[in-house]
C-alpha cells in the first residue's frame, strides 16, 4: 500500500485499523531503528516507538500532506526520542551531558547491545557529538536520508544540514583516530 492509500483509506472510519496497522507494519523497524540510535536502549526504544505510534495515530487524520508520510512520522519519532532524553535529565536532575555519559555506559555494559568493538566505538564518538550533528549524522548515514528530507524532518536549512554533517564526520574521524 502507498502512503495515499494508507491516508484515504484511514479517513473511512471503517479502515482505519486495517490502514493504521499497514502503516504500522510499513514504518515501524526503521522508526525503531531511528529512535534506538537516539536513545540507545532496546526497552526506552521500544517505549518511545510506542509514543510515536500513539502521537501518529492520534493526529493522522490532521495529517495536511504538505509533507511525505515518512518524514512526518520521523519528526514525531525524533521529537518524542529527544523528548525522552529531557525526561531522563529532569527525573536524574542531571546535565544532559550526564544523560550521555549513561547512555554511553550502557553502549559498553547494556543487555541488548550489539556490535563489534569498531561499532561500539562509532556509537561512542556520536554520543560526543552535539544533538543536531548527531541526528544528522545519524540520519545521513545510517538512515539514508536525502538532505531535503533530513530538513524537512529536523526544519533545518539543506546548507546547514551539510555544515553539521561535514562537521560531524570530522568530529568522528578525530574521535576514531585517538587510541
Amino acid at each position: 500500500m502507498e502512503d495515499k492509500e494508507i491516508l484515504h483509506a484511514f479517513k473511512v472510519s471503517a479502515n482505519k485499523d486495517l490502514a493504521f496497522r499497514r502503516l504500522v507494519e510499513e514504518y515501524q523497524e526503521r522508526i525503531y531503528w531511528h529512535i534506538r540510535k537516539i536513545v540507545i536502549t532496546h526497552d526506552d526504544a521500544d517505549d518511545v516507538v510506542q509514543e510515536t505510534f500513539i502521537k501518529v495515530y492520534k493526529n493522522l487524520d490532521s495529517f495536511r500532506e504538505a509533507s511525505q508520510l515518512f518524514t512526518w512520522i520521523y519528526r514525531i519519532a525524533t521529537n518524542e526520542a529527544l523528548n525522552h532524553l529531557k525526561k531522563m535529565q529532569r527525573k536524574q536532575s542531571v546535565s544532559m551531558d550526564d544523560v550521555y555519559h549513561e547512555l554511553e555506559n550502557h553502549l559498553s555494559h547494556g543487555v541488548n547491545i550489539d556490535g563489534d568493538e569498531i561499532q561500539l566505538k562509532l556509537q561512542k564518538a556520536l554520543l560526543s557529538l552535539p544533538e543536531k550533528q548527531r541526528l544528522v549524522f545519524n540520519m545521513r548515514y545510517f538512515d539514508d536520508l536525502k538532505y531535503d528530507d533530513i530538513a524537512e524532518i529536523t526544519g533545518t536549512s539543506v546548507g546547514a544540514l551539510k555544515a553539521s554533517y561535514h562537521l560531524a564526520v570530522k568530529k568522528i574521524e578525530e574521535y576514531l583516530g585517538k587510541d
